[in-house]
């Protein structure tokens, strides 16, 4: 029996609740899972978990034994840890998640950068615009462009987004430009589906007064560059991240407007599950993400 491969399969069906979902993360069958765990229970000669059809829980003594397990696990981690960072060059599979947009945009030159600098290390990245869980997925860095909730996992800040309200050229000479926040529910709006406020537009003045509109909207999507793609075509006024649109601007395919009124920032963050001891390759990868967002 592989006692090790066995605690680990134990501990992530106690952590997940779900002989399937430890086997998504571990990248095991299900059934695979569910002989490491009955391996160790024949060993052990003890019930370790309760099954149901589609979850799992732990007995009492399975319960200790989990926590036992963990701590062993941990130790044994620390050591695996302690010996990769004597190294100077981190090996191994790094799993990267990120926002679509930003990802197509502005993440493939800052891997392939990072590839270079740290040849040995594989690099997954998993593009969507969905908040998905680092641990359930098993990420290893998951940067997000979001008011964070509370959370057990750890972000750190890696740069402002700055938003402008823009529109086509066209668009504007066909309806004009909106010269006050009100003017905006006069318009053709394109709204981004995964604000926190809703379809609502918060821009703030210049004398630092809010102002909320519910715009019209005509799109609304999940998706920043169909929104900018929208806008480019006359289709109505968006707030955008430059970065996304930062092409557009500087060719005037699209131009600003209320440019005295500003939508709220946004804010990319590195987020990465809480660890005893944070991974060469993680710690490397945020350190260089620093360096390249500022």
């Amino acid at each position: 029996m592989d006692k090790l491969a066995s605690l680990r399969a134990f501990v992530n069906v106690v952590d997940l609740g779900s002989f399937a979902e430890a086997g998504r993360k571990l990248r095991l069958s299900r059934s695979a899972v569910s002989k490491y765990v009955g391996d160790l229970e024949r060993e052990l000669g003890v019930q370790l978990l309760n099954r149901t059809t589609r979850q799992a829980s732990p007995t009492e003594t399975g319960q200790a034994y989990y926590e036992r397990a963990l701590s062993v696990l941990a130790d044994l981690d620390a050591a695996d840890q302690a010996a990769s960072q004597a190294q100077s060059t981190p090996r191994g599979l790094l799993r990267v998640n990120a926002p679509m947009s930003f990802g197509t945009i502005k993440l493939g030159p800052v891997l392939a950068d990072f590839m270079e600098r740290y040849p040995d290390l594989q690099i997954q990245l998993v593009l969507s615009d969905e908040q998905l869980d680092p641990v359930q997925e098993g990420l290893d860095v998951t940067l997000r462009i979001a008011e964070l909730e509370p959370s057990s996992l750890i972000a750190r800040k890696l740069s402002d987004i700055d938003r402008v309200v823009c529109a086509s050229p066209g668009y504007f000479r066909k309806h004009g430009k909106p010269e006050v926040p009100a003017d905006l529910r006069q318009h053709e709006c394109l709204t981004y589906g995964f604000l926190s406020t809703g379809n609502q537009w918060k821009l703030t003045g210049p004398d630092g007064q809010d102002y909320w509109v519910a715009p019209r909207w005509s799109l609304c999507a999940n998706n920043a560059e169909v929104l900018r793609d929208a806008a480019v075509k006359g289709r109505g006024i968006a707030v955008l991240p430059v970065f996304l649109a930062e092409k557009e601007l500087k060719s005037g395919a699209l131009v600003t407007a209320l440019d005295d009124y500003k939508p709220p920032q946004l804010t990319l963050y590195a987020i990465y599950p809480p660890t005893r001891h944070l991974s060469v390759k993680v710690r490397l990868f945020i350190d260089f993400l620093v360096e390249r967002m500022r």
